[in-house]
């Protein structure tokens, strides 16, 4: 376990050196969310056939906007191990004694810290735009667990996809085929009982919905889980763990 826990270390250390000698992706990637939150949130929030209960418009999607800033970024995050594969630095990992699990659990991790700072963007453009956070530490540190988990699960899932099609051109394709149907198949900017039965059936299925559930219970005064935490962090969990382990049975094919 010790040595599971220094290698995925030395891997979570690796990509945060990264981050900060290029700070200019998680700048970029600010912007959507600030232009969501700013325009069409307050454009959607005159739309009367959406109802969000006691909540209000803008504060109903702002769990949305957070989950969708760690799709966003994490769905992309395999197009840099196909980067590494072309650079040789794939090739290197394999060839030491690390574990395969510990190479891509580290990443994972590395892409949950990511999250954590789109997390903190949200916060202060949700607190600028007077939507009621819950600010107690208990459930701030709830929201960086459910963002952390959330960006394992598609930064997983993106390396899955690196290792199937090997090739930036087609990951590029397939990564921008998958985002907007996933973030429109599940409960980001409108409720699940508006969604025609066939979309509902769907967004059940997505694992953003219930990142999002648990966020906006946890995350905004009055918001509540409505399938409740403990099958939200059941879900993500078993998710998680599935795609951890076919990351792992697939990351040696990327150096073929």
């Amino acid at each position: 376990m010790n040595r599971f826990i220094q290698e995925s270390g030395a891997i979570v250390q690796v990509e945060m050196v990264k981050l900060l000698r290029d700070p200019t992706e998680m700048v970029s990637r600010a912007i959507q969310p600030v232009l969501w939150l700013v325009v069409f949130g307050q454009v959607l929030a005159q739309v009367r056939g959406i109802h969000t209960g006691p909540l209000s418009y803008l504060a109903f999607i702002t769990p949305g906007i957070l989950a969708q800033s760690v799709l966003f970024s994490a769905i992309f995050y395999g197009i840099a191990v196909i980067w590494e594969r072309d650079l040789g630095v794939v090739h290197k990992l394999l060839v030491s004694p690390a574990w395969r699990g510990s190479l891509v659990f580290g990443k994972a991790v590395a892409a949950g810290l990511r999250g954590v700072v789109q997390a903190v963007v949200i916060y202060v453009i949700a607190l600028a735009m007077h939507v009621s956070l819950k600010l107690d530490p208990l459930a701030i540190l709830a929201v960086l667990a459910s963002v952390m988990l959330g960006s394992g699960i598609f930064a997983t899932f993106s390396l899955i996809i690196a290792c199937i099609v090997k090739t930036r051109e087609r990951f590029m394709g397939i990564g921008q085929l998958l985002t907007m149907p996933m973030f429109f198949a599940s409960n980001a900017i409108y409720p699940l009982d508006i969604m025609p039965t066939w979309l509902r059936v769907i967004a059940q299925i997505n694992p953003l919905t219930y990142l999002i559930d648990a966020l906006r219970g946890l995350m905004i005064e009055g918001g509540e889980s409505v399938h409740g935490y403990t099958v939200d962090f059941a879900v993500m969990l078993a998710v998680f763990a599935m795609l951890l382990l076919i990351a792992v049975r697939l990351y040696p094919t990327l150096a073929e």
